[in-house]
């Protein structure tokens, strides 16, 4: 290859990439089928829009259970549950699926492992949600179920990549010392990843509390079933209020999770 033709091959090289990639993006446009606007979006947009701006405060805390605040710690409760259930769960799925030294046998045994985690994270929540409502009825607990339950395929990737990139300097240390493989997992493995461990486990609560929020549309608890019942029965400033109390829910578990990961990792 000439100097000429390898200049045009690194100068050029993105439209290998490009090409493959508009056709693609041409292609879903085409796919698409767009069915119009309705003659009633501008006046349900208008509806919508004066409920945000006039949101039913009464709705906040009125001492029944059923109120916002009351739905809003339910919600908080089955992210909470659902991500602590799997973050203990997840590490020996973690160990599982991490590669260690190239051995056939290991391959196979993290192959298979990172299979089952593929298979649990290929479920969406609010599937699983239906699921677990057949099984166990409607309400929290299934909510909490199917939280973890996919909690459990996402942590479960990450942590094992978080065994597989770590430091092995400290586990040669604990070896060459005369530790056991038990002293090894408790004096070296252990304490090195479980700030990552920790840190995964924040960044997956932010995410359920926002999945939390929309399971009780499906039955599973939470904030998501007045705020259907809400939208069903178009009462915009209930929806209005709902939206308000989630958006200062997020907010602030976004804010203070971020904190948290500061200081661990």
């Amino acid at each position: 290859m000439t100097e000429k033709s390898k200049f045009f091959s690194k100068r050029y090289k993105w439209l290998f990439w490009m090409i493959p990639l508009a056709v693609i993006y041409l292609w879903s446009i085409i796919g698409l089928s767009f069915s119009g606007i309705q003659a009633s979006a501008g006046e349900v947009s208008q509806s919508i829009i004066y409920g945000l701006f006039h949101p039913d405060w009464a709705y906040v805390y009125d001492g029944s259970g059923e109120d916002l605040l009351s739905l809003i710690v339910q919600t908080l409760a089955i992210a909470f549950l659902g991500t602590f259930v799997s973050g203990i769960l997840s590490i020996p799925f973690a160990f599982w699926a991490a590669r260690g030294p190239i051995h056939k046998t290991l391959y196979w045994r993290s192959s298979s492992g990172k299979f089952v985690l593929v298979f649990i994270r290929t479920f969406p929540e609010l599937v699983l949600a239906i699921m677990f409502i057949k099984a166990v009825g409607p309400g929290s607990f299934a909510g909490v179920l199917a939280v973890s339950i996919h909690s459990i395929g996402m942590l479960g990737k990450l942590f094992s990549e978080a065994i597989e990139n770590m430091d092995l300097g400290v586990e040669e240390a604990l070896v060459s010392a005369g530790g056991n493989k038990f002293d090894v997992l408790c004096l070296a493995t252990l304490p090195t990843v479980m700030p990552e461990f920790m840190s995964f486990t924040l960044y997956r609560f932010e995410i359920a509390v926002r999945s939390a929020s929309i399971l009780g549309m499906v039955g599973a608890g939470g904030i998501g079933t007045p705020l259907l019942f809400a939208i069903q029965t178009r009462s915009w400033s209930r929806v209005g209020i709902i939206l308000f109390g989630i958006i200062i829910m997020v907010t602030a578990i976004d804010w203070l999770s971020g904190v948290l990961r500061k200081k661990l990792v």
